[in-house]
């Protein structure tokens, strides 16, 4: 039980195969009190109902939150913290992608795709922070991707690399400035997840194919990613800030 007693919130967690709810469903296994948070709150609701109880006659919790408005990331941690009274975890995970090429990318796709993957991890940062501040603890994990790594993926476009490459340079400088007050910032990087995000779009000849490119000879799940988050939300890496772990298979091996 690495989380007995914590509390923790995920956004972008009602996705029934997405990696934010495995990982919910891991930090619950592991003890922890979950608060969904997803710009869908019904499904955020049905998403917490789904959750193993951290202990007999608790609920986890869920609200709705759209993350590219300051407003409504101060309001979801208001209600978090009016819950449960504490926050020790911070997954931001919230993301959404569109694979389009350079000269595809219109002001009003640049400014989505921006919003949800990088301002959103602003906001809902600032919104707990002073929490974690008075507290001297916290840990804060953040969804980057290989793409922002190797300039591109399979299914993002150029803004959607720029935007999780501005994930990893807001993180690294978070973890600089927090760490003095105990609070610890890090990143994952994952390669291609099955998730309803790329289900749609991958045939089995197109799993086949991309996986001879990644040495473990798979693609990726949503619980292998959960697996990391666990290991950075949890006192097994509490001397481990502004890092950023790979979730690839080999995709990609750094120099």
């Amino acid at each position: 039980m690495l989380l007995k007693g914590k509390v923790a919130a995920i956004s972008g967690a009602a996705s029934a195969r997405g990696i934010g709810l495995a990982t919910a469903k891991l930090f619950a296994e592991h003890g922890a009190s979950v608060a969904i948070l997803d710009i869908d709150e019904k499904a955020a609701q049905a998403a917490a109902a789904t959750l193993p109880a951290p202990e007999p006659g608790q609920r986890h919790f869920a609200v709705g939150c759209d993350v590219t408005s300051h407003a409504a990331c101060a309001a979801a941690a208001e209600a978090v913290l009016g819950h449960f009274g504490k926050l020790d975890i911070l997954i931001n995970n919230a993301g959404i992608t569109q694979p389009v090429k350079i000269m595809e990318i219109d002001a009003a796709s640049w400014d989505r795709i921006l919003d949800v993957n990088l301002r959103g991890v602003l906001n809902l940062s600032q919104a707990f922070i002073p929490h974690f501040r008075s507290r001297r603890s916290g840990a804060i994990a953040c969804m980057s991707s290989v793409s922002a790594q190797r300039g591109g993926g399979i299914f993002g476009g150029p803004h959607y690399s720029a935007a999780k490459a501005g994930v990893l340079g807001l993180a690294k400088a978070m973890a600089r400035e927090l760490g003095p007050d105990g609070i610890r910032v890090n990143c994952v990087t994952p390669g291609l997840i099955q998730t309803d995000i790329t289900g749609g779009m991958l045939t089995d000849a197109m799993k086949v194919e991309i996986a001879k490119g990644i040495p473990l000879g798979r693609l990726g799940t949503a619980d292998d990613v959960a697996g990391i988050y666990l290991f950075l939300a949890s006192d097994l890496s509490q001397y481990v800030t502004g890092a950023v772990i790979d979730v690839n298979g080999g995709m990609l091996i750094h120099g």
